[in-house]
């Protein structure tokens, strides 16, 4: 059957990622090699049937697979704040009083800062690293079907929450860390997937030679995010005139500056050992924050003329940004978790449309090899 001209497929993003190849699939799913590559293409509609032994062998639901890609509706609304003209805005909707209400996420106004409700609370210690908790309700299926990421790149929240919408039984847990504790913690147990973005200048690899040091034998794989643009935040209009590190020497700029282990404090050492400046020359290097928002509100605040984060960053706090580097986000899971249905769900939605808008409308990064496996340790 010929292809419906709205029915959209993620058929080959999810078939790679969990390692097959077209052939493969059709074996499994009973179906001749040509109609895998046919539906992958958009050249052939597969009927009910097929349908259903792909979703099947893919271990995944239908709506994961397909889906009709309808014009999406405009509606008025009233903007909460203002904002500058002309600005094009990420926002977030509600109808309140017979209107709808813009908000715009500008600044920290783009980032969740509420309080995170609690499961349980702990009763007693049982031993140096254990505790007893009493849970707070006897939702045990919402536990099992959480999964713990833990990472320092912003659109892991807009991921997470775009795949719950996808599927209201499975809960996203961000816990905030950089890049190497964010490792460190997946080896320990503690999280399900770690986010990073550390370059190795001596191998010209991302991410890879970090994992196999840390996990030091145990089996992973990597599996890209994105690429963003990694640069230097400045204040609007950039009135220090900085175009490189080194005018951030000569003209006696101050910075704030990422705790070791975040990949933006390496790429601010790496940059300055290239261009051959010493450390303790440049104003603030010991000033450390925890987070690329806590960078750019410094240099809302005037605490700072600059600081190494991204363009994402920039754009949502109206700042002014000199990229430096492209760097590719992974995320790295141990294979033992690839199996688990709540971690292969979450992967699911690598693919899909909904999670490629929030990254898209975000601006900073070339989402064009998402969910794409790039390597195994």
């Amino acid at each position: 059957m010929k292809q419906d001209s709205d029915l959209r497929n993620n058929l080959k993003s999810i078939r790679t990622r969990l390692g097959m190849s077209q052939q493969d699939l059709a074996n499994i799913a009973n179906v001749t090699r040509q109609t895998i590559s046919g539906v992958e293409s958009g050249l052939y509609a597969p009927s009910v049937a097929i349908t259903l032994r792909l979703a099947k062998a893919l271990g995944c639901q239908v709506e994961d697979l397909f889906w009709l890609e309808r014009d999406l509706p405009e509606i008025e609304a009233v903007l909460a704040k203002p904002v500058p003209n002309g600005q094009q805005l990420r926002v977030s909707m509600a109808r309140v009083g017979g209107q709808w209400i813009a908000y715009p996420l500008i600044g920290k106004d783009a980032f969740r800062q509420d309080m995170i409700p609690a499961d349980g609370e702990s009763t007693s210690l049982t031993g140096t690293n254990k505790v007893r908790v009493r849970l707070l309700d006897d939702n045990l299926d919402t536990l099992h079907n959480t999964v713990v990421i833990a990472g320092c790149a912003p659109v892991i929240s807009l991921w997470a929450r775009a795949t719950e919408r996808w599927h209201p039984q499975l809960r996203v847990q961000y816990n905030f860390a950089n890049s190497m504790a964010a490792l460190h913690s997946l080896c320990r147990g503690e999280a399900h997937i770690a986010g990073m973005h550390l370059y190795d200048p001596e191998t010209s690899e991302y991410n890879t030679p970090f994992v196999r040091d840390v996990l030091a034998g145990r089996e992973a794989v990597l599996i890209t995010l994105g690429v963003w643009e990694e640069g230097l935040l400045l204040k609007s209009g950039n009135p220090m005139g900085i175009r490189t590190v080194s005018d951030l020497v000569a003209g006696g700029a101050t910075i704030v500056n990422r705790e070791i282990g975040s990949g933006s404090r390496m790429l601010l050492e790496q940059t300055l050992q290239k261009e051959q400046i010493a450390f303790d020359t440049v104003q603030g290097f010991d000033n450390i924050l925890k987070s690329h928002q806590d960078v750019a509100q410094a240099i809302v605040r005037g605490v700072a003329d600059a600081g190494m984060s991204t363009a994402s960053v920039a754009t949502a706090f109206g700042l002014g940004f000199i990229p430096l580097h492209q760097s590719r986000y992974d995320l790295v899971i141990l294979k033992e978790y690839l199996e688990e249905a709540p971690v292969q769900q979450l992967l699911s939605t690598l693919g899909h449309r909904m999670v490629h808008s929030q990254f898209e409308i975000l601006g900073g990064y070339d989402i064009s090899k998402i969910g794409e496996v790039v390597a195994t340790v």
